[in-house]
């Protein structure tokens, strides 16, 4: 989001500001990867090559809710091992060989992990490709007196959401089979229409 400067309609003399949406291509591996002190945009957009009957592009977007804190400083030399949690978000390039951002060996060998996600960033094209989205979600829960009995879990929330994005021509849930639609005819007050 940028903002822009307008002159007001109903005021020519003074200025507005008017959010408004700007497109950004991330076109590597690179720079579709958000270490944890990035600034992130507020949507990414994976849009595929079809459209819909709009003629906007098909696609997905990820809305980020948490992600979890810092586990080692990059200085450490064990964190080689734990390198996924870098990245809030990272953008990569869809092979068999990268299926998995860690493993329990890594904890055998932390030093020269057999899994070092960190590699799997490593600048390719991500035009026109299958990709994964590897999201680190998670928080960082402090223990204090009002856990006991109970750790309450009110107030905390963790994850992601994937929203299809121009994917559906109009509201998908109008053609749900339990959909109930009233009108003004109707008795709201009849059990047979509720």
């Amino acid at each position: 989001m940028a903002f822009e400067t307008l002159k007001a309609p109903w005021s020519p003399e003074h200025k507005i500001y008017q959010m408004k949406m700007v497109r950004e291509i991330f076109d590597t591996e690179n720079k579709a990867s958000f270490h944890l002190h990035d600034d992130m945009p507020r949507n990414i957009f994976f849009a595929s090559n079809h459209t819909n009957k709009w003629g906007h592009k098909q696609g997905y977007r990820i809305q980020m809710v948490s992600f979890s804190g810092e586990h080692l400083p990059e200085s450490d030399p064990m964190e080689r091992g734990l390198s996924w949690g870098r990245y809030k978000l990272a953008v990569t390039k869809r092979k068999e060989n990268e299926s998995v951002s860690t493993t329990p060996y890594n904890q055998v060998d932390p030093w020269k992990p057999p899994v070092a996600f960190a590699d799997f960033i490593n600048n390719e094209s991500i035009v026109n490709e299958d990709l994964v989205a590897w999201i680190n979600v998670g928080f960082l829960h402090i223990p204090h007196t009002e856990d006991v009995p109970n750790t309450a879990t009110l107030g905390n929330e963790v994850g992601f959401f994937l929203r299809p994005y121009n994917y559906f021509d109009d509201d998908p849930s109008m053609f749900s089979p339990d959909s109930v639609f009233f009108d003004n005819l109707q008795d709201s007050t009849s059990c047979e229409v509720n």
